[in-house]
C-alpha cells in the first residue's frame, strides 16, 4: 500500500474520529456532568463498543470482497458520497450543545455505539476507499479497523480529558475549525476517486 493512501487513510480517520458525534459529545457532556470517576463506565462501554462495531466492519467488508468482489467498486463510490456529505455537513454545522443523559452506565456507552450510523459508515468508508484495493484478506481488514477504533479512543479520550475546555474553544471558533476540517476530508474524496 503506497505511503500517500496510508497517509489519507490516517487524515480521514483522524477527522473522523475527533470531529464531534454521539459518542464524542456524549463524553464530553458525562465528564462535565459526572466527573471522571462517575462517568467511567459509560466511557469504557464507549470504547468496548467502538471495538466491536469496527469488527463488525471488517467482517462484513470480508464477507462482501468475497462473495461480491464487483460491489466493492460500487461501496468505494458510495464511500467518497458519504465523506463529501460529511465535509458539507461539518463546514455548514454549528454546535447543538451536546446531549444530557441522566446517567453513565456501560451499556448506555456501549449500546451507543450499535446505533451510532457514523461509526459503522466511518469503518465501512475507510476500508473500502483505502484498503481493499491493496488486499481484502481478513487480518488486514482488522488490522485496519482496530487501527480506526484506536483512534476513535483515543478521539473520545482527548473529548473527556479536555472537558470543558475544548468545548469553549470550539463553540467560540467552530467556523474556522469546520471549514478546515471538511477542506481536508474534501483531500481525503479526491483521494479515493483518482
Amino acid at each position: 500500500m503506497p505511503s500517500y493512501v496510508i497517509g489519507n487513510f490516517f487524515v480521514y480517520s483522524v477527522i473522523n474520529a475527533f470531529t464531534p458525534g454521539p459518542g464524542n459529545i456524549l463524553a464530553l457532556n458525562t465528564v462535565t456532568t459526572y466527573g471522571w470517576k462517575r462517568g467511567n463506565p459509560l466511557f469504557l462501554g464507549i470504547f468496548a463498543g467502538y471495538y466491536v462495531v469496527q469488527l463488525i466492519c471488517a467482517v462484513f467488508v470480508y464477507g462482501v470482497s468475497t462473495f461480491l468482489p464487483k460491489m466493492l467498486g460500487v461501496m468505494k463510490y458510495i464511500g467518497a458520497a458519504y465523506i463529501l456529505w460529511l465535509a458539507i455537513h461539518i463546514a455548514f454545522s454549528h454546535p447543538d450543545g451536546g446531549n444530557t443523559e441522566k446517567s453513565a452506565s456501560f451499556w448506555k456507552g456501549f449500546m451507543l455505539q450499535f446505533v451510532n450510523v457514523k461509526i459503522y459508515l466511518f469503518g465501512i468508508t475507510a476500508l473500502t476507499g483505502y484498503v481493499t484495493n491493496y488486499s481484502t484478506t481478513l487480518w488486514v481488514l482488522i488490522l485496519f479497523e482496530f487501527v480506526i477504533a484506536a483512534i476513535g479512543t483515543i478521539a473520545t479520550t482527548t473529548w473527556i480529558g479536555a472537558g470543558m475546555a475544548i468545548q469553549k474553544v470550539y463553540l467560540r471558533y467552530y467556523r474556522p475549525i469546520n471549514i478546515v476540517l471538511a477542506a481536508t476530508l474534501l483531500e481525503c474524496v479526491y483521494s479515493i476517486l483518482k
